[in-house]
């Protein structure tokens, strides 16, 4: 603390749901000292945003937090698919798919797989690992406003307990303060896309008689299509605690006020077909599916992520993974700046990646939601009608064609028609089982903290250049040989072939960054490794 009622932090995170803890776990993790401020007194008492998928799992994994999220979902551990019936009660019923991963074919890319916590579990587990790292984290505390030129950040935060207001003098914001963003209007950033694209009332319930007419179906989601009384169906325990999004139609005139306890109940009857069931109405909450991406992701030193950033429909879960996600990139790129190891250049490269795979998302979203006929959806006439990327290629094959990467072809797509994980530099790097010490570990569990690279038993000159290098930039950069002589780093499982499964040849070399993306790939070896890994990291890190 500089002065009475001021304070300085490297990083101030603006919102406290899902990305903004998110944020701040990973700042934790890299060491930066932060302070998050959130307006609400606690985190989220609503499940919903339950679809953690593998990538956002694989972030987890590296930051410590898999386990106790995987703890906090147990319940709905054993939930798979999407059901469509008219009623629970009927004979007609289609499975829009019924496992998350069909045949266990997820293995071979990644040592992580999908996750379902509903965000009122989720946040509180963020919450502890964040706050274990020494993140100050402020609930029912508001942003009130904010200055910047180019040396920081001046904002001023309010007490909402006390009343008592605070300046915070920051290096860098993140704006993680949802779709719609005090932040993101401050900076004057507009938006792109159709817009509203449906409106629901999430409504939580007890009825305690719908599991047993549920029966072994253990579903994520139900969408309920009678008519009269459609909605979307979840589980939260698969005992007595449920979730219904009834359609909600503001363009009719519908206010909230218009769903009473008692119209719930109905609705709920009606689209189950249980007529006589039991149903205890114990809270609601309006949401909005939208697709809309910000003009920019940027303005100075303050960054917007998440819903702030990006609007999408919730059917495939893009959503908050792909805010998520966003606040990994932006992070370890903050870190990179503040520790001096990267240029200020380095951080246009966060628009440069992520907006383009919001946009590829968000309208990726839409199509599914088309296909799937999402209660209360109306898509245009044609929408969907073509079969796209799958969920697992857009959630975890989506690549940067430009930004902090040397050698990536910018004429790729970002999402590609098909899982392409080769080692390409701009695609997030392979995954292949390995050994250290008689403990096994992905190679994706080498990368978070520096730049990495790896190498084979014919690397050694990328190798010995990495090691002479890094000590010349002043740069944390871990060299790792894989292969299976006593004097290699890494020995591959099963017989693997390092070069194989990386796209290169035993003579050649992989750099990967600390989110895990290929920065750069040699294909062989080079008359002088050390002049050209300086040419690589000048580009990637944006060094003179």
């Amino acid at each position: 603390m500089s002065a009475a009622g001021e304070e300085r932090v490297p990083v101030l995170v603006v919102g406290g749901s899902l990305v903004g803890l998110s944020a701040s776990l990973f700042l934790g993790r890299l060491g930066v000292r932060h302070m998050l401020v959130e307006k609400h007194s606690g985190t989220s008492r609503h499940p919903r945003g339950r679809g953690n998928n593998v990538r956002t799992m694989e972030l987890f994994r590296v930051a410590g937090a898999e386990r106790p999220i995987r703890e906090a979902a147990s319940v709905l551990a054993d939930n798979h698919g999407i059901l469509q019936t008219p009623s629970l009660t009927g004979e007609e019923q289609e499975w829009l798919f019924k496992e998350i991963d069909p045949g266990g074919g997820l293995a071979k890319f990644s040592p992580a797989g999908w996750c379902l916590c509903s965000q009122n579990d989720l946040e509180p587990v963020l919450l502890r690992c964040a706050r274990e790292l020494g993140g100050d984290l402020r609930f029912h505390t508001e942003l009130i406003s904010f200055d910047q030129d180019r040396d920081g950040v001046t904002a001023v935060v309010k007490d909402r307990d006390s009343g008592e207001h605070t300046t915070v003098h920051a290096d860098y914001v993140i704006a993680a303060d949802g779709p719609r963003s005090p932040c993101r209007e401050l900076l004057g950033i507009g938006q792109t896309g159709p817009g509203d694209l449906f409106h629901n009332v999430s409504i939580t319930f007890r009825a305690p008689q719908l599991a047993d007419v549920v029966g072994d179906r253990r579903f994520i989601a139900c969408y309920l299509t009678n008519p009269e009384a459609d909605g979307c169906l979840l589980p939260v325990d698969n005992a007595a605690e449920w979730v219904f999004h009834a359609p909600w139609h503001p363009d009719r005139n519908e206010t909230l006020e218009d769903f009473t306890d008692e119209r719930c109940i109905e609705h709920i009857r009606r689209a189950t077909g249980v007529m006589d069931m039991d149903v205890e109405i114990t809270g609601k909450a309006p949401w909005h599916a939208a697709e809309r991406v910000a003009e920019r992701y940027a303005a100075g030193r303050v960054f917007l992520a998440g819903d702030a950033a990006h609007e999408m429909s919730p059917t495939g879960a893009f959503g908050s993974n792909t805010g998520i996600q966003d606040a990994h990139n932006l992070v370890w790129k903050l870190a990179a700046v503040l520790d001096g190891w990267a240029g200020p250049g380095l951080l246009e490269t966060y628009e440069t990646e992520r907006r383009p795979v919001a946009s590829a998302t968000s309208s990726r979203a839409s199509a599914r939601s088309a296909e799937h006929s999402h209660p209360g959806y109306a898509a245009a006439p044609g929408a969907g009608g073509g079969r796209q990327s799958g969920v697992l290629t857009v959630a975890l094959g989506y690549g940067y064609p430009r930004g902090a990467v040397v050698g990536a072809d910018p004429a790729l797509p970002v999402v590609p028609a098909r899982m392409q994980l080769t080692g390409a530099p701009g695609t997030r790097a392979p995954h292949m089982w390995l050994q250290r010490a008689g403990v096994r570990l992905s190679t994706l569990d080498l990368y978070e903290k520096s730049l990495v690279l790896l190498t084979g038993p014919e690397g050694e000159p990328w190798h010995a250049a990495a090691a002479r290098t890094a000590e010349r930039w002043a740069l944390r950069l871990p060299a790792y040989r894989i292969g299976t002589r006593p004097e290699d780093d890494l020995a591959p499982e099963q017989g693997a072939d390092w070069a194989e499964v990386h796209g290169t040849t035993p003579q050649g070399a992989v750099l990967v960054r600390p989110d895990g993306f290929v920065a750069w790939r040699a294909q062989g070896a080079a008359a002088d490794p050390e002049a050209e890994l300086d040419r690589v990291l000048a580009a990637v890190l944006c060094r003179a």
